[in-house]
């Protein structure tokens, strides 16, 4: 599972398997059945793997693959690594207020300039976004960090499904 960018919060992977995607998706419905350590569900041609909530933690990641038809005999797997969907909405969620407030403190900032008024205050308030940012990439680096063992061990999960039914 190699990333090349090291910046990258949600880890993309894909692989071209030489089998039919519907062959993929039953073997993962397949081991859905035969194991419990792992939460599978399949809609269409979208497999979400996580763990099941007493094994979870705020930062566990789920494994999303997408099995596309190439061919008659050959399939697209793309994975993505994310958190919860809920997690991941609420760190949107507070990137976008952060920028908003950015934007706005700009706005007001100007306006006092061009006033000639002061503008410490919100010039202040525009970098207080800029490090609120960070420090959200930041907590996001280290939910990355904190869920890698558990992204390893559904990365393998899915190398031991695939090869277990056979499936190159």
């Amino acid at each position: 599972m190699p990333t090349t960018n090291n910046i990258t919060l949600r880890p993309r992977f894909k692989m071209e398997l030489k089998e039919q995607n519907e062959t993929v998706l039953n073997a993962f419905n397949e081991s859905k059945k035969a194991q419990s350590d792992f939460i599978i569900n399949r809609v269409d041609d979208h497999v979400f793997i996580r763990f099941p909530k007493h094994k979870q933690h705020f930062w566990s990641p789920q494994l999303h693959l997408e099995i596309n038809v190439i061919d008659s005999e050959t399939s697209m797997l793309h994975g993505l690594f994310g958190p919860n969907p809920t997690v991941w909405t609420m760190f949107m969620f507070l990137h976008f207020f952060v920028a908003g407030l950015f934007i706005a403190f700009g706005i007001w900032t100007y306006s006092n300039w061009t006033l000639e008024n002061p503008f410490g205050l919100q010039l202040g308030l525009m970098l207080l976004m800029v490090a609120a940012w960070f420090g959200l990439y930041l907590a996001g680096r280290f939910g990355k960090h904190k869920g890698k063992d558990e992204m390893h061990q559904l990365y393998d999960f899915m190398n031991i499904t695939l090869k277990t039914n056979n499936i190159d």
